[in-house]
């Protein structure tokens, strides 16, 4: 059982901080990869490849702008993707909301916007 957090960008790591904080107190095991789809996308292939035989896994994807990392992972993983963006203000999100909400058939991503609401969504799909 973990899950597994791909950033797109050092960036984010202040926003998976708020979520890692959150699966700690809630003893969730995790790791955190940063690798963007767009440079670096056998990376992230690499990521999903190595832990697709767990049994017990959750991505976690953090990524703004065009968020390409969510619909990359869920098209490529069969286990649960969760994507939860960074927003710097309320114009950066009613731009870049779109790009994580609007995933191609096929490849289905939840989206949380609070990072510890995503954390306790992970602990409730991890414990059942």
């Amino acid at each position: 059982m973990k899950t597994i957090l791909i950033l797109g960008s050092e960036v984010d790591k202040a926003h998976a901080e708020k979520i890692t904080d959150e699966l700690d107190k809630l003893e969730i095991p995790h790791e955190t990869h940063v690798a963007s789809a767009h440079k670096n996308t056998r990376e992230v292939l690499g990521l999903i490849e190595k832990n697709e035989a767990e049994e017990k896994v959750v991505y976690v994807t953090i990524a703004g702008r065009s968020n390409a990392l969510s619909g990359v992972v869920a098209a490529n993983s069969s286990k649960p993707v969760l994507a939860c963006p960074p927003f710097k203000d309320k114009d950066d999100y009613l731009v870049n909301i779109h790009s994580t909400l609007q995933m191609p058939s096929s490849t289905p991503v939840l989206t949380i916007i609070d990072p510890v609401n995503c954390a306790q969504a992970v602990a409730r799909i991890l414990k059942n």
